[in-house]
């Protein structure tokens, strides 16, 4: 019985000694880890003491040694893991306490030499169980070195660290927040953003200079394609690479602002960076002028620039500056989004006409201009390059052809038809005539075989109903030798009887080289602006000869309407007008020895102007009809009724009796 009682009280108390003294896997580590001797330090075993105090341990937690090595942990916190480690390697006191790791199970099963082998053998402690608790020890431990040794027992250590040393995760958390503060940093000083945000060359820019008006080409390559305009020197170059040539000309002149001409975007050269800034939004809107609709209805008020001339190209200027003063004409033009949507068959380039016109109206009137003056340079290329050469800009042409020409052209590429309402052109220039012809009677013939030609076809009156766009108006042949008075060197005609030719009563004849006919003209629609052309030139083989006469025309309140039939002119509301341009040719007929210059209403001011290219002065009223006028313009005017609308032919003879 006493050997039995002996047996149970060396088990209870082998039990007791290993709880004590057994250290989890997770804490032992190698030598080379700093946290091995502060645990070493800790599980110093007591093995000088009595049974009782193992009895006594026994009835501690077990969690006892972990919160004292936690709170052993904590005091090495406030330094860093390599000085840790260092320390610890090098303290004395350490050194001393330091226990064998070899005999960690022999301080465990055996005793002290000094110690009563009875009191072993009350601890109930068996040979066999203690062999097994060292071997399974020492397995696990070789296991552990394994790992270590392959690269796998790191994460479980990195593990068993982040859960008992708290030095790890907060030197982490600090690291982490340092990082971010570095990444909002660098953002903000983002070298990008700063250099197009402030660039330090804008002051060289000399808005003086600029001129957009030109066609958009390299002026070292003559390439349009990727082209940028120098804003310090005005000039156009091509590329924005290393070697192209904008960034070579930024280099030798040191001009470093360019805008390119397609994408509106300005860059500084040769740093090669967008530059964003909003003082040069003057730049872009001169390159590109846009107007919003309430703009446009007070586009009157704006004030009246000129044309460059290149070399003889004022019968076109003069054209243009009339045409742009056509208050419909005008506002439709001026808004892109009209005429951009208008689709073209492939290579047709009509569609250039109407871009470049819209382009210079644009530019004509535009308020914040750099200059008092704008240049006709690309539309008059796209004129050239349209009527296949045969407008020039280097030689003088009529400028009727070039009225002629424009008009109809420009209302083939907006896609127009013989309907009156296909075009904006058509809608304000195109008017409705009857044509009533008739073939000539030989005058030697009798009066029997002339009633038997009567009765043929081609003797009889033929009727064409046809659109036009002006009324060329005939002026009588001057007389050879002045009245012996020399008054009347220059002669003068009324403008009434220029215009008697359209009043369906009158014919003139017209002479070809087989026979003659007999035309009268009578029109049946009258447009909103009324074109009306001075023959002045009269061209045989040999020379052209220019007719002197003046007209005396009125300026304001012309009435078109008596050229109208009673029966046509009750279905017109209004048939009043008023003239709104006259444009003038002076000297000698023949290209290259006259001039042109043009006569235009200023409708904000109510002002005359005269311009020549690029003279703009303003001109007395009265000397208007003085002049040798060419083309004439007349608006019509909706202020004015007509007194015999909607009522009856018959009502309208009662009230003229």
């Amino acid at each position: 019985m006493a050997a039995n009682e002996l047996s149970t009280k060396l088990k209870s108390s082998s039990r007791a000694i290993l709880k004590r003294t057994h250290v989890p896997e997770t804490v032992q580590e190698d030598d080379d880890n700093p946290m091995k001797s502060i645990l070493k330090k800790n599980k110093k075993p007591k093995l000088d003491s009595s049974v009782e105090e193992h009895s006594k341990a026994q009835q501690e937690p077990t969690q006892k040694s972990g919160s004292r090595i936690a709170s052993q942990v904590t005091v090495v916190s406030d330094q860093k893991l390599t000085d840790s480690s260092s320390k610890v390697e090098k303290s004395p006191s350490q050194q001393k306490n330091k226990p064998i790791s070899d005999n960690r199970q022999s301080d465990v099963i055996q005793p002290k030499r000094n110690e009563d082998p009875s009191d072993v053998a009350k601890s109930g402690i068996s040979p066999d169980k203690a062999v097994g608790s060292e071997k399974s020890r020492k397995e696990s431990e070789k296991k552990e070195k394994e790992k270590v040794k392959k690269g796998k027992g790191t994460e479980s250590k990195s593990s068993a660290d982040k859960k008992q040393s708290p030095i790890k995760s907060t030197s982490k958390k600090t690291t982490v927040k340092i990082e971010e503060e570095d990444e909002e940093i660098a953002a903000v000083q983002d070298p990008k953003v700063d250099r197009s945000r402030i660039c330090p060359y804008l002051d060289t820019i000399n808005r003086s200079v600029l001129d957009f008006d030109f066609e958009k080409l390299c002026s070292v390559s003559l390439s349009h394609i990727n082209v940028y305009a120098c804003l310090v020197c005005g000039k156009y170059f091509q590329g924005r690479g290393k070697m192209s040539h904008a960034y070579t000309h930024s280099v030798l002149e040191s001009h470093h602002v360019y805008l390119n001409l397609q994408t509106q975007k300005f860059y500084c050269l040769p740093d090669n960076y967008q530059i964003i800034d909003s003082s040069l939004e003057d730049i872009i809107y001169v390159l590109n002028p846009t107007f919003t609709p309430e703009q446009i209805q007070q586009m009157d008020n704006n004030s009246i620039v000129g044309l460059n001339n290149i070399k003889a190209n004022d019968y076109c200027n003069v054209v243009l500056q009339a045409l742009s003063h056509v208050t419909p004409l005008r506002d439709y033009f001026l808004q892109e989004s009209n005429y951009s949507v208008i689709k073209r068959p492939p290579g047709d380039q009509m569609c250039l006409l109407t871009q470049r016109f819209g382009e210079l109206l644009r530019k004509l009137w535009n308020p914040r201009n750099f200059k008092a003056h704008v240049s006709p340079h690309e539309m008059l290329q796209a004129v050239v390059l349209c009527s296949k050469k045969k407008l020039q800009i280097t030689k003088q042409g009529d400028a009727i052809d070039f009225l002629s020409w424009f008009l109809n052209a420009g209302h083939g590429a907006l896609n127009g038809t013989r309907k009156l309402s296909s075009s904006i052109i058509n809608k304000t220039f195109r008017g409705i005539m009857k044509v009533y012809t008739r073939k000539v009677l030989p005058v030697e013939l009798s009066d029997e075989e002339k009633a038997k030609l009567m009765e043929q076809e081609e003797y009889k009156v033929r009727m064409d109903e046809m659109p036009w766009l002006y009324l060329t108006c005939d002026l009588p042949p001057p007389p050879l030798y002045p009245d012996e008075m020399r008054e009347n060197i220059i002669p003068q005609i009324p403008f009434s009887v220029l215009l008697s030719k359209f009043n369906g009563v009158n014919e003139k004849e017209y002479k070809t080289y087989k026979d003659s006919t007999m035309k009268r003209f009578e029109i049946t629609q009258l447009p909103p602006y009324i074109i009306v052309y001075i023959k002045r030139f009269a061209k045989n083989y040999f020379i052209t000869e220019k007719n002197p006469t003046i007209v005396n025309f009125p300026i304001k309140n012309v009435d078109f309407g008596d050229l109208l039939a009673p029966e046509i002119r009750v279905k017109h509301k209004c048939t009043t007008y008023d003239l709104m341009a006259n444009i003038v040719h002076d000297g000698q007929p023949g290209p290259g020895k006259g001039s042109y210059r043009v006569h235009v209403l200023h409708k904000g001011t109510g002002k005359w102007y005269e311009m020549q290219d690029l003279h703009v002065i303003d001109i007395l009223p009265q000397m208007i009809p003085l002049s040798e006028s060419y083309i004439q313009i007349f608006e019509l005017r909706r202020d004015i009724p007509n007194p015999t609308y909607g009522k009856s032919p018959e009502e309208n003879v009662t009230m003229e009796s």
